[in-house]
């Protein structure tokens, strides 16, 4: 039986190890290679995407797990990259060396799918598990207070 997932609105059937990580898949057999690998351990989230709208880290989850589920990779996140986040990113100037970047913003859309206005504590508290080497911590806190606000003018 072929076995399949829907990754950025596009059926791919499973066609490798069922243990290998999803990030493996994305990277090497889809080509998606805007996740990013950090630790290999789940810790560092710059390999972060989503499971049917949940942030997950990718580096640690089996292929075998996501069947028939729909995962989203930054490249999914918008058509032309002109996501909410996307866009305040670039207007804080959070980017420094980029690397974790990706990881960031799918844990941020994540956050802003299930909480609009978050406060600053919240903020704090959902993207606590993704580590930026660079230190743009307070930019990415700005960034998602200003995709939020953009959000919430949307509706």
């Amino acid at each position: 039986m072929k076995q399949s997932m829907i990754i950025n609105g596009k059926a791919h059937e499973i066609t490798v190890d069922g243990d290998m990580p999803l990030l493996w898949f994305l990277r090497d057999n889809l080509e998606f290679t805007g996740t990013k690998f950090g630790c290999g351990s789940g810790l560092c989230g710059a390999c972060t995407v989503h499971v049917d709208g949940q942030a997950i880290r990718s580096c640690i989850t089996p292929v075998s797990t996501l069947v028939d589920k729909k995962i989203t990779t930054i490249e999914g996140l918008s058509e032309k990259g002109d996501h909410p986040l996307q866009k305040a990113w670039l207007n804080n100037n959070v980017p420094q060396c980029g690397y974790c970047q990706a990881g960031q913003i799918m844990n941020a859309a994540s956050l802003l799918a299930v909480n609009a206005s978050p406060t600053d504590a919240e903020i704090d508290t959902a993207m606590q598990g993704n580590i930026c080497r660079c230190g743009t911590y307070q930019r990415i806190k700005k960034a998602i207070v200003e995709a939020a606000d953009t959000l919430s003018k949307e509706v």
